[in-house]
């Protein structure tokens, strides 16, 4: 397939620059049997079952981006990909020249650290301080937001750039579907009978990158590891053998249980995934996805497009477009059911 098939036309006002006023107050994009129906985040409630599985991604943003100075004096900029141990990183390093390997760059006016090599677009560095990588990030460290957010990280993204759930800390951006719940809605949704599961997949910068490839088949995906638990592959067997459905939140979640269960049955454990999910795909373990609107010519308007049909999710995307829905990591939401065509 031709990338260009996933490119659409979108306002740069429809962009959403900040969240809504508190959690949940969000439209929600109801896709089902070909049939779109507007409705608002609180219905979700009315939208699942009881018996329903949701599965949420547990990980936690951490404060990613820093700023210091080369050995030269030149200006430079760390924006920690992943955090490999107590003291290494991969990271992504704007500078005017690039540091070289053995060379060190002081971060935030006071922690050295030292450049190790490199690998594609990362750096492998290294913290000099005795304190753990991720203390230091939390100390030191500014909350990275998505590129299309034209404005630095300010107290209400501290708090609405993270789940309530949030709790494994290693992403570099939010799995932003979980954003629209707080602690209200998860507590309505148990007390209905909707079962919950957790799931953790720590999210790469890459999400944020369109498939700049002619075709889809040339596209490199990244990779970004995850981790499920057996309580997690239990409660989804228990599911439907009951006849429940499992609810994916967010496509940072259906990605790892889809990657989980790539042998044919899904299993529990830890792992890195470069899956890239294109129409066609037979998904395993998903049968609703709540997710939010994504970039044109993104590997996550694929997937959606993978499991809601190519023609559904067109016509959805225009729809959001013709009645200013708000787009990204801060916006609306959907909800898709599971098209025919995502099971062949």
């Amino acid at each position: 397939m031709r990338t260009d098939e996933f490119d659409f036309a979108l306002p740069d006002g429809l962009i959403a620059q900040h969240p809504p006023e508190k959690r949940g107050a969000s439209r929600l994009l109801c896709v089902h049997d070909g049939i779109l129906e507007d409705s608002q985040f609180v219905d979700l409630l009315q939208k699942v079952a009881p018996g329903d599985l949701l599965v949420l991604n547990d990980t936690r943003v951490i404060r990613a981006r820093l700023f210091g100075i080369k050995r030269s004096g030149g200006k430079i900029e760390v924006m920690v990909e992943r955090v490999l141990n107590n003291h290494e990183v991969l990271a992504q390093v704007r500078a005017s020249k690039s540091p070289p390997t053995g060379s060190y760059v002081l971060l935030a006016g006071e922690l050295s650290v030292e450049v190790m090599g490199r690998a594609g677009e990362f750096y492998h560095l290294r913290f000099c301080a005795e304190e753990p990588v991720l203390e230091l990030l939390e100390r030191y460290g500014r909350l990275p937001l998505p590129p299309y957010i034209t404005h630095a990280a300010e107290a209400e993204d501290e708090t609405r750039y993270q789940t309530v759930f949030a709790r494994q800390s290693g992403a570099v951006a939010a799995p932003t579907a979980g954003l629209h719940f707080d602690d209200a809605m998860l507590e309505a949704l148990q007390d209905k009978g909707v079962k919950i599961a957790y799931v953790t997949l720590h999210v790469g910068a890459g999400t944020f990158q369109p498939v700049r490839a002619e075709w889809l088949s040339e596209h490199i995906m990244h990779s970004e590891c995850y981790q499920i638990s057996q309580a997690t592959v239990d409660a989804i067997e228990q599911t439907h053998a009951a006849g429940g459905r499992v609810v994916a939140v967010g496509t940072t979640s259906l990605r790892a249980l889809e990657s989980a269960a790539a042998s044919g049955e899904l299993q529990s454990g830890a792992g890195e995934t470069r899956i890239f999910i294109t129409p066609g795909y037979r998904f395993r373990v998903v049968d609703v996805l709540l997710t939010n609107f994504h970039l044109p010519k993104s590997t996550l308007l694929m997937l959606v497009s993978a499991f809601g049909g190519m023609s559904e999710m067109r016509a959805a995307y225009l729809h959001a477009v013709a009645q200013q829905y708000r787009f990204f990591s801060y916006g609306d939401a959907m909800l898709i059911e599971k098209s025919v065509s995502g099971e062949s």
